[in-house]
């Protein structure tokens, strides 16, 4: 073999072992060999999963990037109350609490004072909700009635999960199981975690006993880069994860596994993609509503499962 035909292939292995290391990394980063193979899955247990789940794939959006009027930037965050029958948002700059309407109308804005970095609400029940501070990675229980025209959320009752001072990365998703009476709660990255919450809000009369547990294997199998929002739907037991960065949501069962999933890039009627998804929610008629960065309101609907 001559020197040329040897430092040809030399170069050869050299790049190959690149191309395959850079593979690796960006597979690592980007979680892109498991979303393939969910992709398949999905593909090959369509007929199955459909009657099982809420079934992602079959939504489509009946209300697209409507500007929510009165909110300039910064909404965040999406519950539905199911007593009120509408929906409440957070706006972290300036802190604030907004109901709106099933339309992405603005019902009325809340003022909220003692928390620096609201991302995340979630109504549990009896007019309390807790909120997520994401910097301080504390959870706070606050409590809204009809009358409400301001919060402050500085003596009443909270929470840490995780630790330290989590930046721009803390949680970001909460989901309330109503009947387990569990907590969701969501650390947006550096690493996507889900935390499970249950005794708290806790009440007056008994003693305090907070347990917060994680699922390693459930966190494993997600294959998005971020987490920005999380629901949880009673009839199937089933969490949504709402991911920014991937342009996803997720429906993944009580184990962790995803089962279905809609594109939040293209496809389901959308004409443009979801700029920055920050909240979703889900209504007692499993109709899907999503806020997105900077005040965009978006409602999407089941289509015929056959």
């Amino acid at each position: 073999m001559t020197k040329r035909k040897k430092k040809g292939r030399f170069v050869l292995c050299v790049v190959a072992v690149i191309v395959v290391a850079a593979g690796v990394v960006a597979g690592r980063h980007f979680r892109f060999f498991g979303r393939v193979c969910f992709d398949f899955r999905q593909w090959y247990y369509a007929s199955e999963w459909r009657e099982r789940s809420l079934w992602l794939p079959g939504y489509a959006v009946t209300l697209e990037a409507k500007p929510v009027a009165g909110v300039d930037d910064n909404l965040s965050g999406l519950t539905w109350n199911r007593d009120t029958r509408t929906l409440f948002a957070v706006i972290n700059n300036p802190a604030e609490i907004v109901e709106l309407s099933t339309g992405g109308d603005v019902l009325r804005s809340i003022g909220l004072r003692g928390m620096a970095d609201p991302e995340a609400i979630e109504y549990i029940g009896d007019g309390s909700y807790i909120l997520s501070d994401e910097r301080a990675q504390k959870l706070v229980q606050v409590f809204i009635d009809a009358n409400t025209d301001s919060v402050d959320a500085r003596d009443l009752q909270r929470i840490t999960v995780g630790s330290g001072d989590a930046g721009n990365s803390g949680v970001e998703g909460l989901a309330w199981d109503f009947s387990e009476r569990k907590l969701y709660a969501a650390k947006e990255k550096r690493p996507v975690h889900i935390y499970e919450v249950t005794g708290f809000p806790h009440n007056s009369g008994n003693a305090l006993n907070v347990d917060v547990t994680d699922n390693q294997q459930r966190d494993d199998r997600l294959f998005v880069t971020d987490v920005s929002g999380l629901d949880f739907n009673q009839r199937y037991r089933h969490l949504l994860v709402l991911s920014d960065e991937s342009r996803i949501l997720l429906e993944i069962d009580t184990s962790g596994q995803p089962v279905s999933s809609q594109s939040l890039q293209s496809g389901h009627g959308l004409s443009a993609p979801v700029p920055q998804p920050e909240g979703v929610a889900m209504d007692d008629d499993d109709t899907l509503y999503l806020v997105s960065e900077p005040n965009l309101f978006y409602v999407f609907r089941p289509q015929s499962r056959h």
